[in-house]
């Protein structure tokens, strides 16, 4: 839904969130950008409180940054924090796998395959909303099936700082044939039943990714114009 639309009442802050989490993602707010409640208030059509609790959010899962009385802006694409980032995020999809893995079902794997199949779809369309909606749906499943809060909570508050960089260079980083080749095998192997092995083959998946990241930094590839 575009940043521009009004907010219904209900539910105004996690609204609120979500409208500017997306457009974090998406990059229609860009990494530097400074943000000013009031605009963004009067964009929603607003008052200032719950875009100010929303800009609060953002800061704890570290999409935006403030300086008390000097500006809030969109934190930038820093290859450190990407980096620790992407460690934890490993860890926690492994443990997840190696927890779901013997006790998923049959209608698990069943919805892996299909949400594969969306997104070899959404691939082919070019469709990264689609595609990046795919993914997730796919590595929901074994995160659901390890009946984790703690961990699908954590989960769900860092992927937002990957996703946009995925958005970003989608077609460099998931949009080959490899990423659907890569469910298909980690469905198999889940299937299996051998919960170590599936955590390893999706560790081996995301060092592949924070690879293709690190090439992507070391050309300088999210370079952002100075936004006022």
């Amino acid at each position: 839904m575009s940043l521009d639309s009004p907010v219904s009442r209900r539910l105004l802050s996690d609204e609120v969130f979500h409208r500017l989490r997306d457009s974090i993602v998406r990059g229609e707010l860009v990494p530097g950008e400074k943000v000013r409640d009031g605009e963004l208030a009067e964009r929603l059509g607003l008052s200032r409180t719950p875009v100010r609790e929303a800009l609060a959010r953002l800061a704890d899962i570290g999409l935006v940054e403030a300086k008390p009385g000097v500006y809030t802006r969109i934190t930038t694409l820093n290859r450190r924090d990407v980096e620790k980032t992407l460690a934890v995020l490993r860890s926690l999809d492994q443990l997840a796998i190696e927890t779901a893995v013997p006790v998923m079902t049959e209608q698990d794997l069943q919805h892996m395959r299909e949400a594969n199949h969306d997104f070899e779809r959404a691939v082919a369309a070019n469709d990264t909303t689609a595609a990046l909606a795919a993914d997730d749906r796919f590595h929901a499943v074994p995160i659901a099936a390890a009946d984790n809060p703690v961990l699908s909570r954590i989960v769900e508050q860092l992927h937002p700082q990957i996703h946009r960089i995925l958005y970003r260079k989608f077609s460099t980083l998931l949009g080959g044939r490899n990423t659907i080749e890569h469910h298909d095998q980690l469905i198999d192997v889940c299937a299996g039943g051998d919960a170590r092995a599936a955590a390893e083959l999706s560790g081996h998946h995301w060092s592949e990714l924070g690879g293709h990241i690190n090439e992507l930094f070391d050309t300088n590839q999210f370079a952002e114009p100075a936004t006022g």
